[in-house]
């Protein structure tokens, strides 16, 4: 059974910087508010012309240019994003086309904040079943163009943001070389009203009506109650997919976690009493791009520097459904 490891990685976000103080020119906050909350300081948004789809193709093509493989190889995209381009056909088939990555599937993975997790484990899935060698996986949204960018919106406006990020993972054979080792995994949807977008949705008929643009269109949160859940659940499922490992948290050379909120990743390693140079955080810069903030963080530690050969790295993700996991590797 051959083993995946991650061959390249690439992270692409747009130009445009979005300040705490430029928020609060259209809305009711201010940037210690914004700051105090969730650990944000600004973000990036798209202008009007750019794309999700765009953006994770030149994610996609700095990931390809790491692993020095040729888009030709790639043999399945599974495409993270809760913020596709159209409603129908997902990112994944616009990707492909831009890519020029031939007639291969393209798997649209609509699972939100846990987007990427979860589509790594399906891609290591194929890898360990021999399916595929080579599998592109991508994490990538727009968030600001779905934004209640009002006093009234305040509370998810001023968190969520647009990136993308993306992974290569390849076979090998060699059990002693980089590998993903563990995977945990968990949903609830007895909490799927906390955090959700209720429309447009198949359950309304029609399901695109005008009165939904103001009353059900924007993403509502209960924050306690993520707040709550997540600081829990994400170090529950890092010690259990480092025990799927035979590891502990004292393995770890550094964790990634979903940049939700800055105190919610404080929270969690405080948990598992990791040091400050455990844990990579770059909310602050660049907000919580949803399924693309682990991608983007991975790559930015991997051109920093900050993994070497043999570590072992752990990533984890909470947020809307609820849906959580964490996968485990060495690097």
């Amino acid at each position: 059974m051959p083993y995946t490891q991650i061959a390249g990685t690439g992270h692409c976000v747009p130009e445009r910087v979005v300040t705490n103080d430029e928020l609060a020119g259209m809305m009711d906050t201010t940037d210690e508010w914004i700051q105090q909350r969730t650990g944000i300081r600004e973000r990036h948004w798209i202008r009007e012309g750019e794309s999700g789809a765009g953006l994770a193709k030149v994610a996609s093509e700095r990931a390809l240019a790491a692993a020095h493989i040729d888009v030709g190889e790639v043999e399945a995209i599974l495409f993270a994003t809760v913020s596709p381009d159209h409603m129908a056909p997902g990112n994944g088939v616009f990707l492909q086309r831009e890519l020029g990555a031939g007639m291969i599937p393209a798997i649209d993975i609509r699972t939100q904040c846990s987007g990427f997790i979860y589509s790594l484990s399906i891609a290591d899935a194929y890898i360990r079943a021999g399916v595929f060698r080579t599998i592109l996986v991508v994490g990538a949204e727009v968030q600001s163009t779905g934004m209640d960018i009002s006093t009234r919106g305040r509370n998810t406006a001023v968190i969520f943001a647009d990136g993308a990020g993306a992974v290569v993972l390849q076979a090998h054979d060699d059990a002693a070389g980089s590998a993903i080792l563990g995977w945990d995994l968990h949903s609830d949807g007895t909490f799927a009203e906390k955090l959700w977008v209720d429309a447009p949705g198949a359950i309304y008929h029609p399901r695109n009506q005008a009165t939904h643009i103001e009353t059900k269109g924007f993403a509502q949160m209960d924050g306690k109650e993520v707040f709550r859940h997540a600081s829990t659940r994400m170090p529950e499922s890092v010690r259990a997919a480092l025990s799927h490992a035979g590891l502990s948290a004292s393995d770890l050379a550094l964790l990634i976690p979903h940049q939700a909120n800055l105190r919610i990743s404080e929270m969690v390693q405080r948990n598992l009493e990791l040091r400050d140079d455990q844990v990579y955080n770059n909310i602050d810069r660049l907000g919580n791009t949803t399924a693309a903030t682990i991608p983007i963080a991975l790559d930015e530690c991997v051109r920093a520097g900050r993994l070497k050969r043999g570590d072992i790295l752990a990533m984890t993700a909470f947020g809307s459904g609820f849906l959580w996991g964490s996968a485990v590797l060495r690097w």
